[in-house]
């Protein structure tokens, strides 16, 4: 951690090493008047090339919108300000929510310096520079430095090991960004060390008032009507700055013809669904499907699988969890589930798409729709365990096939009873090893199918029952 008035605290200075700012603390009256901006941070007069966005960049904490659990009053940054201190971040969040923004504003509201590097551009050498520049810093002023780290993901996990040190020494704030789930991309010694601050993606009401700002920054109001205002909005997906990019493009346009959201669809193009088919993304939607599936859900069930589709998701991927569905959830209590999601995959795959997608979708809304049962599931794994767990026992040997007269000699085959000829087809013999106490693995529910299964096996281990001594 670094204190707002320097560099790092006494806690992680060598011992006799000057502090730079002398034997107290900023009286408060000085705390108050803190610079908001970063000192580095130039702001250039608004210019013809000057992207909307950067021109309505805020310059201000408080002006950040969207983020209210961690700018607003009783908002984690705001706590961590008004405590004095500023400890190594990562802002894990969409495009377009303010990541950048929320990193520069810290550095100014701290009285820190300002530092970025993006790892998409830099390597190892950037990374020795910008802490050695941050080194000089605070021996000549006292003061710290907030390094940014952009797509901080992007390093791998030796890079990322190489800002343990002066982290932990407080040469500099770490602040890194990224919008991939760090518990997957970032190292766990890494994360040990800062502290994760999830940014939410802007909401309708954010958009909208941002989209205020943005008419009195151009000076007239955009010529939509209500609807195309709303589909404005709903094309951005909770990215600010692509909402702002499209601002750009309708200010350019005849302000006098007010758009519809027809006009506006063929004039825009949405922003693409944020979907990556090997990250968290399609972890989190395939588990949407499953749990929308299993709660009996087929409307649900179906927006998932059409936003799997929309992103590019290839519905063999989709066919295949389907499938495990109809075996692990709903099992003996629809026996169709099983061939129908096997059919449904098969006809995929003769007609490929998008005839083929259809039959996903009745697969997806049978198995909405039929009863639930995991029994199945259950049962094979707790044979399994029973198996591990019970070694090499040996069938019985009224169960084993006799064909040499050795064999029958010491006993293979005596006493097994055919069960064709006994009534009901069933004679209730065991057919665990000798010695083993009998296992209930299987308990069918009373849905669907299985509550006719019940009732059979009920009758059966009554008749069992009657043949022991």
């Amino acid at each position: 951690m670094t204190d707002l008035f320097g560099g790092a605290p006494e806690a992680n200075r060598a011992p006799g090493q000057a502090s730079g700012r002398g034997p107290s603390r900023a009286p408060e009256n000085m705390r108050q008047q803190r610079p908001i901006e970063a000192p580095q941070v130039q702001r250039r007069p608004p210019s013809r090339t000057q992207p909307l966005a950067d021109r309505l960049r805020p310059k201000r904490l408080e002006d950040v919108r969207g983020q209210d659990h961690l700018l607003g009053p009783e908002g984690t940054l705001t706590r961590m300000l008004a405590r004095g201190t500023l400890s190594s971040l990562i802002l894990w969040g969409g495009p377009g929510c303010g990541k950048t923004t929320i990193a520069r504003l810290l550095a100014g509201q701290a009285g820190l310096f300002y530092s970025q590097i993006s790892a998409v551009f830099s390597g190892v050498a950037d990374l020795r520079r910008a802490f050695e520049e941050a080194d000089k810093k605070q021996a000549a002023t006292g003061k710290g430095t907030l390094l940014f780290v952009d797509e901080i993901h992007r390093f791998n996990r030796a890079q990322q090991d190489g800002f343990l040190p002066y982290v932990e020494r407080g040469t500099v704030v770490l602040v890194g960004a990224t919008t991939e789930n760090p518990s997957f991309a970032l190292n766990a010694a890494l994360l040990s060390r800062c502290q994760v601050l999830v940014l939410n993606r802007l909401d309708d009401a954010s958009l909208e008032s941002l989209l205020v700002h943005a008419e009195e920054e151009v000076g007239r109001p955009l010529p939509l009507d209500p609807e195309a205002r709303a589909s404005l909005r709903a094309m951005a997906d909770g990215d600010g700055r692509y909402l702002l990019n499209m601002v750009e493009q309708l200010v350019a346009l005849d302000p006098s013809k007010v758009l519809t959201p027809r006009d506006l669809a063929a004039i825009l193009s949405r922003r693409a669904i944020l979907y990556d088919r090997d990250r968290e993304e399609h972890y989190n939607l395939i588990s949407a499907l499953h749990k929308s599936l299993r709660g009996s859900d087929p409307d649900a069930a179906l927006y998932w699988f059409a936003r799997m589709l929309e992103g590019g998701e290839d519905p063999r991927y989709i066919a295949r969890r389907l499938t495990r569905f109809a075996a692990e959830d709903v099992g003996q209590a629809d026996p169709s589930a099983l061939p129908m999601a096997v059919a449904g995959w098969q006809t995929y795959e003769r007609l490929g798409s998008p005839e083929g997608e259809l039959a996903l979708a009745q697969v997806v809304v049978h198995l909405a729709t039929a009863p639930k049962s995991n029994a199945v599931y259950t049962a094979y794994k707790a044979a399994r365990a029973l198996a591990r767990d019970t070694g090499s026992l040996m069938p019985p040997s009224h169960i084993l096939n006799a064909p040499t007269s050795l064999m029958k000699d010491i006993g293979y085959g005596k006493g097994y009873e055919y069960d064709h000829d006994s009534e009901d087809a069933f004679s209730g013999q065991n057919y665990f090893p000798d010695g083993m106490p009998r296992a209930s693995l299987y308990h069918p529910t009373d849905r669907g199918h299985e509550g006719r299964i019940r009732k059979l096996l009920d009758m059966r281990a009554a008749k069992r029952a009657s043949r022991e001594p």
